[in-house]
């Protein structure tokens, strides 16, 4: 059986990581791991290794945490939008989510 190799790429592979409005940043954000330390860790490793082979747990660690932040993230965006557009006057919610389209 092959072994498959990962490399950099392999991480930019599917959707692109949400963009979270500043206006509702730290509500969304909060409690969200943001993957900021496996990120440092697969850095470190090709700084040392500076070849992909050499840290393919790291790139697997960073791929499976970025996945589950950004199923995380866009779950609640989605919610945070639903409640702030019920929350604003009409005109407003229909601008905002043209806006976000």
């Amino acid at each position: 059986m092959e072994e498959t190799i990962l490399v950099g790429d392999d991480l930019m592979m599917g959707p692109p990581s949400p963009l979270v409005p500043p206006e509702i940043a730290s509500h969304v954000l909060e409690g969200v791991d943001l993957c900021d330390g496996i990120l440092r860790n697969l850095f470190l490793c090709l700084q040392i290794n500076d070849i992909e082979p050499f840290c393919q747990d790291e790139i697997a660690l960073y791929r499976q945490c970025s996945e589950k932040r950004d199923k995380e993230l866009r779950k609640r965006l989605q919610d945070s939008e639903c409640k702030l557009g019920s929350s604003m006057p009409l005109d407003e919610a229909k601008e905002r989510a043209a806006h976000l389209e």
